[in-house]
């Protein structure tokens, strides 16, 4: 249908309107009531409110904090350190001895039973009890748990920088770089861990320093992946093409306009990645080429606690439900974390 013209206005048929003081209103001046459902939030602010909606993830998170808590406060305590042989004298020879004493507070004792502990350790506590050399468990626990925890973290902090980087190099660049980059870590992931291990452990001595290169060796690959991906989808967007336009260098425009959002998948990709390096911390010092005595992690307080476990089980159980604590906080963590990051519509 033809759109009807309008006829021009005869000049002189009507003056302009001419507006006059007290026409207008500023805004700030009135009272306005604004509608809280629909007020704008940021990104980030709408993650957190539905990263603490989520029961399992906020559960998780209260996991990590009493843990961690513990790990820094736990060794402090008490007066004995983690190599500390808690020794007493034996009143029928007079040797001074060292023995394992299964978990013992006394004022818990005495409260049900009414009677003190007739034994040389009556005045102490061992919440964890000790070990077969008499150093106290609870210590060593926290101890280990702190040094399982820096270990993961620290390499962690290095792997999604270099997978991070890694990653968003090749997806930006493409063609030839991307196939050359992705061949190799193809190469990098065909080869076994424990191959790794076995061949580090040639080279370097057995301890802290052996499994955060092993861990850095191998933990990369997996954010670099997420790091490529997630440039393949963002890199042809508009704000991409206008920098580009306007003249932004390469490294401008991956770190400073595309990193910034990616960051949210590869958070939860860390999260994840977090409690294997965890895991396999425990399992390397387990077979006995990660972390070395007098040093204790939760790999090797497993592993002693393992080797005692038919005339000392209690010693054994510490350690793995720290181990299995941890496992279980952090992957309700990442499972919060990318339902937060991406929420569903029925989640909304």
């Amino acid at each position: 249908m033809a759109s009807k013209k309008l006829s021009p206005v005869p000049a002189g048929s009507a003056a302009p309107y001419v507006p006059v003081s007290g026409d207008f209103e500023l805004l700030g001046n009135r009272d306005l009531q604004t509608d809280t459902n629909f007020a704008s939030q940021s990104y980030w602010k709408g993650v957190f409110v539905h990263f603490f909606k989520n029961r399992r993830a906020v559960v998780g998170l209260v996991i990590i904090a009493v843990i961690i808590l513990l790990a820094i406060i736990g060794p402090l305590m008490n007066s004995y350190g983690y190599r500390d042989i808690i020794q007493y004298r034996n009143d029928q020879n007079r040797r001074v001895v060292a023995k394992a004493v299964p978990p013992r507070v006394p004022w818990i004792h005495q409260l049900f039973t009414g009677e003190p502990y007739d034994d040389a350790f009556a005045d102490r506590t061992f919440i964890f009890g000790t070990d077969d050399l008499g150093r106290d468990l609870w210590t060593r626990t926290w101890h280990g748990t702190r040094v399982s925890l820096l270990v993961a973290f620290v390499t962690i902090a290095i792997d999604v920088i270099i997978g991070m980087s890694f990653g968003l190099v090749s997806g930006y660049f493409g063609g030839v770089t991307d196939n050359l980059m992705q061949r190799f870590v193809e190469i990098a992931n065909s080869v076994p861990r424990l191959v790794i291990v076995s061949v580090l452990a040639i080279f370097m001595p057995k301890g802290m320093g052996l499994v955060i290169v092993a861990l850095l060796l191998t933990e990369w690959i997996g954010m670099s992946k997420i790091a490529r991906a997630e440039m393949l989808k963002i890199k042809e967007q508009e704000y991409v093409l206008a920098s580009r336009t306007l003249g932004a260098d390469s490294a401008h425009i991956i770190f400073r306009e595309i990193l910034p959002n990616t960051i949210g998948p590869i958070i939860t990709q860390m999260m994840f990645s977090i409690p294997t390096a965890i895991f396999t911390e425990a399992f390397l010092s387990f077979v006995g080429v990660g972390i070395v005595l007098p040093q204790c992690s939760i790999g090797t307080l497993i592993e002693e606690g393992f080797n005692n476990i038919t005339i000392l089980p209690y010693q054994i159980l510490p350690p793995i439900i720290v181990l299995a604590l941890l496992m279980l906080g952090f992957n309700f963590i990442g499972d919060g974390l990318r339902e937060a990051l991406a929420p569903k519509l029925e989640d909304m």
